[in-house]
């Protein structure tokens, strides 16, 4: 697994009070769906609701969990499989099989020893560099 994280999702309460707050301090975001996104250098924040993050990443929602997943991006829906693979042998307990999702990629989910939920994930629509930059498209929204 390459020493690198793609995307920090935070899980919020009230998803227009928290792109207000982000582009108050003059982050500018966009927004698909459900979620904002902002490009922060060579990866992005993204913004979702709290209940929606806990329940995409197979985790509960309760005390204890800190509300934010990390997410490694890869070049192809086999490395998904073998990153989370290596993962599960390393100790982690995986809370999301890999699988198609509904974006058109293939991600998969685990949990490190201390609860902290990792995606890996094979996203068609996110550019990455060789070094592993990931650069947000244009989604065609404010």
């Amino acid at each position: 697994m390459e020493q690198r994280i793609s995307l920090i999702t935070l899980g919020v309460a009230d998803l227009g009070r928290a792109r207000a707050f982000y582009e108050e301090l003059g982050w500018r975001g966009q927004q698909a769906e459900e979620t904002v996104f902002f490009q922060a250098g060579g990866l992005a924040l993204v913004l979702w609701g709290r209940d929606r993050l806990a329940q995409d990443s197979g985790v509960e929602d309760a005390p204890g969990w800190g509300g934010i997943a990390l997410a490694h991006n890869v070049r192809s829906p086999q490395e998904v499989d073998e990153l989370v693979e290596t993962a599960r042998r390393a100790g982690a307990a995986v809370t999301r099989p890999p699988a198609p999702t509904f974006y058109g990629g293939y991600a998969g989910v685990f949990t490190d020893p201390d609860g902290h939920v990792w995606e890996i994930a094979h996203n068609p629509g996110f550019a990455l560099a060789d070094d592993g930059t990931l650069t947000l498209p244009d989604f065609g929204t404010s």
